[in-house]
């Protein structure tokens, strides 16, 4: 059950040390057991800088969201178009707290809708993040094949998964 007072909007400038906040905790509670904390913390600081959040507000063909209860940013997803017109969905967060009352459910609704022409929508996700791939499965994604991230040996190992949006 969503929050009755759940709002998803467009992430702004001013969202996004909460959003660097939720991405830090929920990178951590996440990843710790799997990575280690130091290593967590060097993604994090890497990939979630503020620097780099700012870069991808208002991005042509992009969706940068955030869910917010009582005024407060608890989840957070963003997602591009691809090249054939697929949404790659590249982030999808909510705080520990707000976890299983279906906010990830509505906010990937939510983003998924900003790409109507997309005949499919693609992620990717830790092989050893069994409760994500548990809901993306719920949510109809199936396995296409593992991976590294981006191909280099120093990332996460990967699950690419994917879900028709449409028939063509």
């Amino acid at each position: 059950m969503t929050p009755d007072r759940l709002i998803i909007r467009d992430a702004v400038a001013a969202d996004l040390p909460a959003v660097r906040s939720l991405l830090v905790e929920t990178w951590h509670a996440t990843y710790d057991g799997i990575y280690g904390w130091r290593r967590v913390a060097e993604i994090t600081n890497a990939w979630h800088s503020l620097e780099n959040l700012s870069a991808q507000l208002d991005r042509d063909g992009e969706a940068f969201l955030v869910a917010l209860v009582d005024d407060d940013v608890v989840a957070t997803s963003s997602a591009r178009r691809e090249r054939d017109r697929a949404a790659l969905l590249t982030r999808l967060y909510v705080l520990p707290a707000y976890q299983g009352v279906g906010i990830g459910r509505t906010l990937l609704q939510v983003t998924l809708a900003h790409f109507p022409l997309a005949p499919v929508a693609r992620l990717e996700v830790e092989l050893q993040n069994e409760p994500a791939i548990a809901f993306y499965e719920r949510m109809g994604f199936f396995l296409q094949r593992s991976a590294r991230f981006d191909g280099r040996d120093d990332t996460p190992n990967t699950l690419l998964m994917a879900k028709r949006l449409f028939a063509e």
